[in-house]
């Protein structure tokens, strides 16, 4: 059977991530801010920054805070209006995810950020991974327009949802891009596409840095003295072993 190289889409939240993604061989770019906090919406700034130093494909992340998934009319008027300003300074795609309390797809809210972003490619995030009902949620999001859907299988790392990925990657048939992500690593990136057959993977091939510590805590919450950057030794390492193990078609865009 002839086989199709996957490709590796790479989260950043800094331009040293995004130039390091660009020089390991990544196809397509997450633009985030605070991946700590599993990545919120990236300024304009940083965007328009990202987009005049790489040529990679730029999806922008749209949450517009951290925590569940499930947003009031306030929140989608301001993720509304990111979409649009992102739009304008020419991201290529867009990255958002919208569910009820109950865990069922907010498809009110989905349609809202879907016909802003329109004509251009929506990806659902891991929002899906809380959903009720796995393949409920993917018929819901398949009409609502998504072109792919990034999932950990439901479970704490990609690793470990592999049975599922695999089930929603034959259920979907074709229909939408299933993408694997949550602890994907050099280690794993091989094992994880060869058993699940999927054609794009995600992940931020990152190590830790050291950074400096303010003397004085900001805000609530613990000071971290070390950031995480995107290094291309391992986005290189990734893509060198996933070529050509999935045997689908893939899509960058």
């Amino acid at each position: 059977m002839a086989t199709w190289t996957c490709i590796l889409e790479v989260c950043v939240d800094s331009l040293e991530s995004a130039r390091n993604a660009e020089r390991g061989g990544a196809s397509r770019l997450e633009l985030c801010s605070s991946l700590s906090l599993g990545g919120l919406t990236p300024t304009v700034g940083f965007v328009r920054s990202v987009k005049n130093c790489v040529k990679l494909p730029v999806f922008a992340m749209i949450r517009p805070r951290e925590g569940n998934f499930v947003y009031d009319r306030d929140e989608l008027d301001v993720m509304e209006q990111d979409v649009n300003s992102l739009k304008e300074i020419g991201v290529d795609g867009f990255v958002f995810g919208a569910i009820h309390p109950d865990g069922a797809v907010d498809r009110e809210a989905c349609l809202r950020l879907i016909t802003s972003a329109y004509p251009l490619p929506c990806t659902f995030h891991r929002a899906f991974d809380v959903s009720a009902d796995a393949f409920v949620a993917m018929e819901e999001i398949i009409q609502l327009g998504f072109r792919r859907i990034l999932t950990s299988g439901q479970r704490e790392s990609a690793e470990a949802g592999l049975e599922l990925i695999v089930r929603l990657r034959e259920k979907a048939d074709g229909r939408i891009v299933i993408m694997a992500g949550a602890g994907v690593t050099e280690k794993n990136a091989a094992s994880i596409v060869s058993a699940s057959g999927v054609a794009e993977i995600h992940g931020s091939a990152s190590r830790q840095c050291d950074s400096h510590l303010n003397s004085i805590r900001m805000g609530s919450g613990p000071e971290v003295g070390r950031k995480r950057v995107t290094h291309s030794d391992l986005v290189r390492l990734i893509v060198q072993s996933i070529s050509g193990h999935a045997p689908i078609t893939c899509q960058t865009n």
